[in-house]
């Protein structure tokens, strides 16, 4: 009976540690902030390329989203965001934060999809789906 016990632990702690990693990244504070968590996300699919990554922005958070938008080094953002859609990485703007800035979501890189709510969408991913929160 011990012997089963253990074997039915060691399954269960394998199929967790192999359980797929999904993580939020939190953006609100404009474009520092994106260019850092760009790089924090291009490292994460580089030591676990599996991950599940939804990048979630609102505020000045949704900046580095808009059409035409560079780094602070005058790099534009839309290669990156491609590059990394392409990865599986998705991102998520808010529409009161549209709606607030009098913007129409044209003005997103195609890659963006609009929510209703940012801070809604982040809490529905932890709560709901199991997402671990990170804000760079």
């Amino acid at each position: 009976m011990k012997a089963l016990v253990m074997l039915a632990a060691g399954l269960l702690w394998g199929s967790l540690a192999w359980a797929d990693i999904k993580v939020v990244y939190h953006l609100s504070e404009g474009i520092a902030q994106a260019s850092r968590a760009i790089n924090n996300i291009r490292n994460h699919l580089a030591a676990d390329p599996a991950a599940r990554i939804v990048v979630v922005s609102h505020g000045q958070g949704i900046d580095f989203l808009l059409d035409g938008a560079t780094n602070p080094m005058q790099q534009p953002f839309a290669g990156a965001v491609s590059d990394l859609v392409a990865q599986g990485v998705e991102f998520r703007v808010c529409n009161n934060t549209l709606v607030s800035r009098k913007m129409t979501a044209d003005k997103l890189l195609l890659e963006a999809k609009v929510v209703p709510s940012g801070v809604a969408e982040v809490a529905k991913l932890q709560a709901r789906e199991g997402f671990v929160y990170l804000r760079p």
